[in-house]
């Protein structure tokens, strides 16, 4: 096969090839996609999909952005990498960028969202350690948290899913409290706490919002402690929720932020972004990277910020509104499965009385991607660029697959 896009190629090709060859991490969904356009893909027998799931949170411009695969090919034919031993002008524009966004002044620019946590989980380390207190080592993370597979941030992983496979943990002095209780974290907080970690929205643990009350609790903790806050933003964050980062909405000033995912369209990149104060106990040589902030993937990066900028945040507003009142008025017709409806902007989570495989796996069967997450979510992470129609059709899916799902339900029920 001379052309990876050959469209001979089947799904059993292409499984055949990886039972033979890929170590058998993945459960994978049986579909091969092979090409993309806007908010669809297409699998090798030329099937379309609406995609609600954008590689869960990435393809933030959809999926072949003439204007995003411009940019790259450009910078392909300019400069691809030449490594940190030397500048290079794209990594301090994004820097720049990245500092307008967020209020943070520094950036570390890496390759994924487990590596910016790795990074600020480092820093972190690095700062206690500047101010001469090294004994400060203690992390406070939340139940449903989820901070990546590498063994840092695996440390503030919560599902036992994830962790007991590899304990014990890298950074063992990790406390994990409820999300739902702001009292558990004030008790949980000391001054041998090195961080607070927390994602605004929970992502892969469920699209679980943080409260007002539980904002204001590390607030107070860090106030009081003087515990760094680190914002995990990685799936939340770079405009999912129609602003470029949601712990301004919470009220809440974190001293480290990890980004990922949306931030280079498609193409890996993250970023660990830090207040002054921490970054001024980093000295040369604490951190480093071969690949990250390479031209190539600085370019794909501030593409998508200028896109943000230039209109793409007050759409993905405007379009999560109409996304959330469809979203809710489907979840009042299915009251008898559906718990509850959870999100902002474009990232969503339906809640269900029991597990969500047959809602998801029967959507599949009807040409619209969504996942399964917490066992019993429904996570929908559309593109930022979806339309009011194409809201309407994978909605439509969506509903569709509810009743299908509670139609199975029901049958088998009958036949037991």
């Amino acid at each position: 096969m001379n052309d990876a896009l050959d469209s001979a190629v089947s799904t059993r090709d292409i499984q055949a090839a990886e039972t033979a060859h890929i170590v058998q991490t993945y459960r994978r969904v049986p579909v091969a996609f092979v090409r993309g356009r806007g908010v669809y893909l297409y699998d090798a027998e030329g099937r379309e999909f609406v995609d609600f799931i954008s590689g869960i949170g990435v393809a933030a411009l959809g999926h072949a952005h003439p204007g995003f695969a411009d940019a790259l090919a450009d910078q392909w034919r300019t400069l691809v990498h030449t490594s940190n031993l030397y500048f290079h002008p794209l990594q301090g524009q994004l820097a720049t960028a990245l500092a307008r966004l967020s209020g943070l002044p520094r950036a570390f620019i890496c390759n994924s969202g487990t590596e910016a946590n790795e990074a600020c989980l480092k820093f972190a380390r690095r700062y206690w350690v500047a101010q001469g207190e090294p004994e400060r080592t203690g992390i406070v993370a939340l139940d449903h948290a989820f901070g990546g597979r590498t063994c840092g941030s695996l440390s503030i992983t919560w599902d036992a899913h994830y962790r007991d496979p590899f304990m014990p943990m890298l950074i063992p002095s990790v406390t994990f409290v409820s999300p739902n209780d702001p009292d558990a974290l004030l008790a949980a907080v000391s001054s041998q706490t090195m961080a607070i970690v927390a994602e605004p929205i929970q992502g892969e643990g469920g699209v679980r919002p943080l409260t007002p009350a539980f904002a204001e609790a590390i607030r107070q903790a860090c106030a009081r402690s003087g515990a760094l806050y680190l914002a995990d933003e990685v799936q939340c964050g770079m405009g999912r929720t129609g602003q470029p980062f949601h712990f301004p909405a919470l009220g809440l000033t974190p001293d480290l932020v990890s980004v990922g995912k949306a931030l280079g369209g498609g193409y890996p990149i993250g970023a660990a972004l830090l207040s002054e104060r921490v970054a001024s106990a980093i000295a040369y040589g604490d951190h480093g990277t071969t690949y990250g902030g390479n031209p190539a993937a600085c370019r794909a990066a501030l593409f998508v910020i200028d896109q943000l900028e230039q209109g793409l945040l007050a759409h993905v507003r405007a379009i999560g509104a109409v996304f959330e009142r469809k979203l809710r008025a489907i979840a009042a017709r299915h009251t008898d499965l559906v718990r509850e409806v959870r999100g902002k902007g474009l990232m969503w989570g339906l809640d269900l009385q029991r597990d969500a495989s047959p809602v998801t796996q029967a959507a599949l069967s009807r040409g619209l991607l969504v996942n399964r997450t917490s066992e019993t979510v429904v996570r929908m992470l559309p593109p930022y660029i979806v339309s009011e129609a194409e809201v309407d059709r994978g909605l439509a899916l969506l509903d569709a697959a509810l009743s299908d799902a509670a139609a199975a339900e029901r049958k088998g029920t009958a036949h037991g």
